[in-house]
């Protein structure tokens, strides 16, 4: 692989106040297949470290103002902190001893060696990324459970991905999935990676509050602003300050209230009920929903443009029946889990119960399998669980028949031409399609492609 594509797109940030200099490393850094800004001074450089999030920091000591060192002091303070590497033309052994006892990556002296220069900015920048993903498969894979999340599906692992990817950013999140696949879990474990982690994580189910009481339990409201308002209240928003709010159910979210929802994430403003002054907060908002918005839009049930804004990351959280390489798993865990609260002594499940586990379809995902496995302890006398023990759904249900199989899919008609390989291919992608319901994103997953690769195909 050669240097460009090592590094390629990777933002690298030059704070030097010789504007020729900078200009020559900001263009050694591009030709390399960075993508490179310059400024002049550390204050002008404050802002992009939030706004732009470069991977590099490349600094003189000595600037205008704020020299190199309260800048190194900023950057090393960042929750996603990027590489930084000093230059000075005073270089001393004290200074670059200061430096990386600060969290310098490298020190360099002017007059620079541009080939070396180029090398060690790609060192930083690799040890980077190779740190980030030691980190990022340290978390998935390290321990047993991602946040109270269990799965070692392919689905799963790029769910966890996912996660880990969207909790460094800071728009708004929309959880998408079926009742019971662990909607709460997925924006818990979002807050709890993000660099909001230390303040409030607030959860709240929409479709659990009058219509007539939301606005002000979501916004707050003065003393007397209505019937009942002795005093002033807070609301979620200004609870939720600094941290996250999740909007559970966000579909049966008013159309009115949906307006002043989208006021909040365009420009961070609100206004409680009452009062005749907006108020800023800083809020992650997160919303989840078992139903898909698209129809509520279509249907005029929800605002576009809330949608639209929602959906800047979206999460869809995969059925318990598409993660058929997970029931085992999921299975001992909440066996352990729920034999040990109780104080039972159970080995584990039949051959006969673990393929019933496996051949169910679970519409209420997680939630159900775990009231299943807790009642199959309840009612377990001996050390093993046998079907017996299960819900009589599970014990009674027969896996439908499937004309669809990949044997029958691609048989050609009695008498017909063999259909091509190209033909073939078409009829796999859209059986799988047909499992999926449609869904393109899930399909794609589940082929190995890129969904720009499926549409093409599907075109």
């Amino acid at each position: 692989m050669n240097e460009s594509n090592r590094i390629q797109g990777q933002k690298v940030l030059i704070v030097e106040d010789d504007e020729g200099l900078a200009r020559l490393l900001a263009d050694e850094t591009s030709d390399a297949g960075t993508r490179s800004r310059w400024v002049a001074s550390a204050e002008a450089a404050l802002p992009l470290l939030s706004d732009w999030e470069p991977d590099l920091v490349v600094s003189d000591l000595r600037l205008p103002g704020a020299g190199g060192m309260d800048l190194l002091e900023r950057v090393d303070a960042m929750h996603a902190k990027p590489g930084f590497l000093v230059i000075t033309a005073f270089g001393t052994i004290s200074q670059a001893v200061d430096a990386l006892k600060a969290g310098a990556d490298d020190f360099l002296t002017k007059p620079l060696d541009l080939d070396h220069f180029m090398h060690r900015v790609m060192r930083i920048l690799e040890t980077r990324m190779l740190r980030e993903e030691v980190h990022r498969f340290r978390r998935m894979f390290s321990v047993e459970t991602f946040h109270g999340m269990y799965g070692q599906s392919r689905t799963m692992r790029i769910l966890f991905d996912q996660i880990l990817q969207i909790a460094a950013a800071s728009g708004p999140v929309l959880i998408t999935g079926e009742s019971g696949s662990g909607k709460e879990l997925v924006a818990r474990a979002l807050h709890n990676e993000s660099d909001r982690k230390n303040g409030p994580f607030l959860a709240v189910n929409c479709a659990g509050i009058p219509e007539t009481l939301m606005e002000s339990e979501f916004f707050g409201h003065m003393a007397g602003s209505f019937t009942g308002a002795q005093k002033a209240r807070q609301g979620l928003f200004a609870e939720a300050e600094g941290g996250t709010l999740l909007l559970d159910e966000i579909a049966e979210m008013p159309l009115p209230l949906q307006a002043k929802l989208l006021r909040i994430l365009q420009d961070g403003k609100m206004r409680p009920v009452g009062s005749n002054k907006e108020q800023q907060v800083d809020v992650r908002i997160i919303a989840a929903t078992h139903q898909n918005l698209e129809e509520e839009v279509k249907n005029s049930r929800f605002r576009q443009d809330l949608f639209y804004r929602l959906e800047t990351f979206t999460l869809e959280i995969p059925p318990l029946r598409e993660r058929a390489d997970d029931i085992e798993m999921l299975a001992g865990r909440f066996l352990t889990n729920v034999a040990t609260r109780m104080g039972r002594r159970i080995r584990g499940f039949s051959d006969e119960a673990m393929n019933m586990l496996q051949q169910y379809p679970f519409p209420g995902n997680v939630r159900e399998f775990q009231n299943a496995v807790e009642r199959a302890v309840t009612f377990c006398n001996g050390d093993r669980i046998t079907p017996e023990h299960l819900p009589a759904r599970i014990r009674s249900h027969k896996p439908a028949k499937s004309d669809g199989n990949i044997q029958t899919l691609f048989q050609n008609d009695v008498g017909g031409p063999i259909p091509s390989l190209a033909e073939i291919e078409q009829r796999y992608i859209e059986h799988v399609l047909a499992q999926v319901n449609g869904n393109k994103k899930r399909a794609a997953d589940i082929l190995g492609v890129a969904r720009r690769t499926l549409y093409r195909r599907l075109a």
